[in-house]
């Protein structure tokens, strides 16, 4: 069954660096991503946890908490964290998922459900889809997710802008144009009157009937 948005995430029980965890109430009241990875040791990946690293402290100011994921054992996350400190300047200090068994990556539809085995012989190269991305909100919904090749580095950059996007859109009733950047205008959603974007967003501007664009709300 596959996955979409604003489906709700599937909960899971897994080990972590941090201990074993239940997914759903690891997340809390917080926002979520979970980001995977197709085994440990490989060296786009390992650039990625140490950019994660490096910037932890912008999703916390989202409220929203990272958990990584690999089809590796915890302890080879443990040994491969001091790589990527030595090598990327940064220690991971966020949760990393061992999913040994597979069973988080084929209930996330990353592997096929009817796969079998254990990591224990597989290569990145038969773990290949597992290079996803998931943004899931408080309420436990998927609010985005995307899948990156192995030989492409994902921009976490954009994983931020995407989070301030739908943070910024649940609480208020617009949308974000293309390349949109916190502090930049916005657009006043469809299902707004004129009437109530005079109220709600005074002083818009009218492009289109259907393209009315206001300053981002606070």
């Amino acid at each position: 069954m596959s996955l979409r948005i604003n489906d709700l995430a599937p909960n899971f029980t897994a080990k972590t660096t941090q201990g074993t965890i239940n997914f759903h109430q690891w997340i809390g009241d917080s926002w979520a991503v979970l980001f995977s990875h197709p085994k440990d040791f490989t060296p786009v990946c390992t650039t990625e946890l140490g950019y994660m690293a490096k910037i932890e402290s912008e999703f916390g100011k989202r409220n929203t908490k990272i958990i990584g994921l690999s089809v590796d054992p915890v302890e080879n996350h443990n040994s491969w964290a001091k790589d990527i400190e030595e090598t990327q300047g940064y220690l991971p200090k966020y949760p990393m998922i061992g999913d040994t068994d597979l069973a988080v990556s084929k209930l996330y539809n990353m592997l096929p459900a009817e796969e079998t085995g254990s990591s224990e012989g597989r290569t990145a190269a038969t773990n290949a889809t597992v290079r996803s991305v998931f943004v899931i909100g408080p309420d436990k919904k998927i609010k985005m997710m995307m899948t990156y090749p192995m030989t492409t580095g994902r921009n976490f950059d954009e994983i931020l802008r995407v989070i301030d996007s739908i943070q910024l859109t649940a609480a208020h009733k617009v949308a974000t144009p293309v390349n949109w950047k916190q502090g930049e205008d916005v657009i006043i959603t469809t299902a707004v009157t004129n009437e109530e974007a005079e109220k709600s967003f005074p002083g818009f501007k009218t492009i289109k009937p259907y393209l009315r664009t206001t300053k981002q709300p606070s």
